[in-house]
């Protein structure tokens, strides 16, 4: 059914018009046709398909063929494999071949060894062959020779060290005939520098063109090598005809010449070569740098001076035999720290030569060259170090013994500065040599050695120098210290200015060496140091173990900064050695104020319990404007200036204290030592006490009479007269006081003057307002310009007139 409805859409599709019937014959034949083909590839499908199978039963049994077969070889294996495990004939024929084996095998690797050496040889000749003539030639058969010489000991490892004997050979022969085409080629420049008779010419001659052509081979076979080098190696050509200077050198400095001796390294060998230098650098650079610059110029070593300047070639080639002279040298200067300390001086001297007057960088393209201190210094650092050390540390004892190390240095500074000992000035002038010993060093390590071991241990020591003079001053002032006994000697280095004296040593050397330390921080020297530790403790590894010259992390912090390693601004080198003079200076001052405040209450006892302040001047005029007081006695011998007691207080009986002339001879001494902020700061405290004393101990504890007053009054003006002598606005401090005792003065009734506007007020007058309310209180005191007192301080002291009391 389905095959008729597919005929019958093919007619329908075909016969759609009547017209069509006309081609009904084409139609026809095409169907035909077209089913003949079907019946053939029909044909064709079966017959492959029969065959297919045909081929299939075919390999099936085969295969069914080769099962068997493989069973039959599998049971024969494994009765054979029985057979043999259980006889010894396979072990006996292995052991019989071993020994052959072996024989062949070596017989194998000594024909290629043969064949090897055959080739090394071969290559040997054909580099000799192109010698002298052609040396960019002979490097290739070289070229060769190297990289075999290298794959060899590479192949060594995974072949367990195997033809060690080969390679070694493989080795010399290559580095025998690198020498010997160094030489061939140096024979031949050393031969035109004969018939020039070098170094027997001007400075300021020219090369002529074989001198030139000879320079210009040598640096052509000498360029892998320079191309390739991990450091900077002396150029052939300018070896060659530095040979000369270098006998030269052996023979005047190397030898039983007395400008051989090892003390004279500075003052001939140093010079000598310096000189030597500057003689052909002129010579070297106008004849050979453009070969340099042509050769080098666009390679990776383009940068690099060794290779781009001639004088800094000379100077590669000469440095190796003042290497040797230096290493000789050291080998006397370790048995003599003073040589040493000497010779390592003039070793960074020439360093510094070589380096800034030649622009030599030694072949440290990216940094400067290290120098020849920094080679000595890989291994004497330890022994120099300590030589340093026991200088310094002899040079401060030193310092610390002279007789004048305690006394104060009046003459460092002027006026309003704070003096320091000769010892502290001493100190410092000593630290800063230490600096010049070691700042031209290299390596950061070592710098860090000398900061801490040398310099950071003499602070320390004089830091505990300082601190026992305050614990001895304590334990001699103190009642707790005193019970243990303190020698009279003792004692008496502490009266008069003597505790001060001992105090402003201690404090204006603390100062002084604070200061200097903050000073030094900023100095570009010590900042990139501190960068330099920050940077290195910042990502160091092994802070436990070894930040720098094998001092640990926390030693290194311990000894300069707890900001080491962090991320805080503001840290500096000796931020704890400053916290630590910081705090002496601090604990030298506190004791300074308690010494004068002790001090003043000693001296102004007699004062304020000696004086009846009721009953002086009694047979004073009533009139007050007649009665001109003088300075009590109790205050007027401490006080003089130039002042005489009067007869009436001798009548009175008082007795004569000292107090006003020792807080002038204070005065008197501070200003000289101290500095002017640090003396008014001290002094602010002192007066504020003895304004505080004066206010307890006299006013609140007296009562006063008229005149009783008034020379209360006069005597706080000659001291605020003596203290403004010396501090500018200092008897400010004594505020409050001046302004109770203008209160305690008032008259007992107001006056006014003829033509004045203002009138006093009346002693009774203020009492009566005063003690209204405290609003009346703060205008009467405002009326009084009077504005430190509270109107509570205002009607105590208007209850100590014996007026009021009445």
């Amino acid at each position: 059914m389905e095959h008729d409805m597919r005929v019958e859409d093919y007619l329908d599709d075909k016969l759609q018009s009547t017209t069509d019937f006309e081609h009904l014959d084409t139609l026809l034949s095409s169907v035909e046709f077209q089913r003949s083909q079907l019946q053939s590839q029909l044909n064709d499908v079966s017959k492959q398909l029969d065959e297919a199978r045909r081929s299939a039963e075919d390999r099936h049994a085969d295969l069914i063929v080769q099962i068997d077969e493989f069973q039959r070889l599998q049971h024969s294996i494994d009765v054979r494999l029985k057979i043999v495990a259980a006889s010894d004939a396979p072990d006996e024929a292995i052991r019989r071949l071993e020994q052959p084996m072996k024989q062949l095998h070596k017989v194998d690797l000594a024909h290629r060894y043969l064949v090897m050496l055959q080739d090394v040889q071969t290559l040997r000749n054909a580099a000799r062959a192109h010698l002298p003539q052609d040396p960019k030639a002979a490097l290739e058969p070289y070229t060769a020779l190297k990289q075999l010489a290298v794959e060899i000991r590479k192949l060594q490892g995974p072949a367990d060290e195997a033809a060690t004997h080969l390679a070694a050979y493989i080795e010399s022969v290559t580095e025998t005939l690198w020498d010997e085409m160094k030489k061939t080629m140096s024979d031949e420049l050393e031969a035109v520098l004969r018939k020039r008779d070098w170094p027997n010419i001007a400075p300021d001659s020219a090369a002529d063109g074989e001198w030139l052509q000879c320079f210009e081979k040598l640096i052509d076979l000498q360029i892998p090598e320079v191309l390739y080098s991990p450091r900077a190696v002396p150029l052939l050509p300018v070896d060659t005809m530095a040979h000369i200077f270098v006998k030269e050198f052996r023979f005047h400095f190397m030898s039983d010449k007395p400008t051989s001796n090892p003390r004279g390294i500075g003052t001939h060998c140093f010079p000598w070569f310096l000189a030597l230098i500057d003689k052909w650098e002129g010579f070297f650079r106008e004849n050979f740098g453009p070969i340099l610059a042509a050769k080098f110029g666009h390679t990776a070593v383009a940068q690099n001076m060794v290779y781009m300047d001639p004088t800094c070639a000379f100077i590669t080639s000469l440095l190796p035999v003042m290497r040797e002279k230096v290493a000789l040298t050291m080998t006397e200067a370790v048995k003599d720290p003073a040589f040493l300390s000497s010779l390592m001086n003039q070793l960074m001297t020439f360093d510094e030569n070589i380096r800034f007057m030649y622009n030599y960088n030694g072949g440290e393209v990216e940094n400067e060259w290290a120098g020849l201190t920094s080679e000595v210094l890989n291994t004497h650092f330890d022994t120099w170090l300590q030589a340093e050390k026991k200088f310094a540390l002899d040079r401060y004892h030193a310092i610390m013994a002279h007789q004048d190390a305690r006394n104060i240095d009046y003459d460092f500074a002027g006026p309003g500065k704070t003096k320091p000992t000769y010892a502290a000035t001493r100190v410092t002038d000593l630290l800063r040599s230490v600096t010049a010993q070691y700042e031209r060093v290299r390596r950061f390590g070592h710098k860090l050695r000398f900061l801490i071991d040398i310099q950071l241990t003499i602070l320390d020591e004089y830091h505990d120098s300082l601190r026992g003079t305050l614990e001895a001053y304590l334990s001699i002032t103190s009642t707790v210290g005193r019970a243990f006994g303190v020698a009279k000697e003792q004692l008496a280095a502490l009266e008069g200015t003597g505790a001060l004296e001992t105090l402003c040593k201690v404090y204006g050397s603390a100062d002084h060496v604070a200061n200097t330390l903050k000073d030094w921080c900023n100095e570009e020297f010590f900042v990139t140091l501190w960068d330099q530790l920050q940077a290195r403790a910042k990502v160091s590894s092994e802070q436990s173990s070894n930040l720098a010259g094998g001092m640990s992390y926390d030693h290194v912090k311990d000894r300069t900064s707890s900001a080491v390693g962090t991320e805080e601004d503001g840290g500096v080198l000796f931020d704890e050695t400053i916290a630590a003079y910081s705090q002496r200076r601090k604990r030298a001052q506190q004791f300074l104020a308690e010494a004068l405040i002790e001090s003043h209450h000693k001296a102004f006892r007699p004062y304020t319990h000696g004086p009846q302040w009721t009953t002086i001047a009694d047979e004073s005029p009533s009139d007050d404007s007649f009665y001109q007081p003088v300075i009590t006695s109790e205050l007027d011998e401490p006080l003089r200036v130039g002042l005489r007691l009067n007869t009436d207080s001798v009548k009175l009986g008082l007795i004569t204290n000292k107090s006003i002339q020792i807080l002038k001879r204070d005065l008197d001494f501070l200003s000289k030592t101290l500095g002017a902020a640090v003396f008014r700061r001290v002094w602010r405290e002192v007066l504020e006490r003895l304004n505080s004393m004066l206010w307890t101990d006299v006013l609140m504890s007296h009562n006063f009479a008229a005149a009783g007053a008034a020379q209360f009054m006069h005597d706080v003006r000659a001291i605020s007269a003596l203290i403004e002598r010396f501090i500018p606005d200092g008897s400010n401090s004594l505020g409050s006081l001046k302004e109770a005792l203008r209160l305690l003065n008032l008259p007992m009734q107001s006056s006014s003057e003829e033509g004045a506007t203002t009138i006093a007020m009346s002693l009774k007058q203020a009492t009566d307002r005063i003690f209204v309310d405290n609003t009346e209180a703060k205008k009467v005191l405002e009326e009084l310009d009077i504005r430190m007192l509270t109107p509570a301080n205002a009607r105590q002291i208007l209850q100590r007139r014996v007026e009021n009391a009445e």
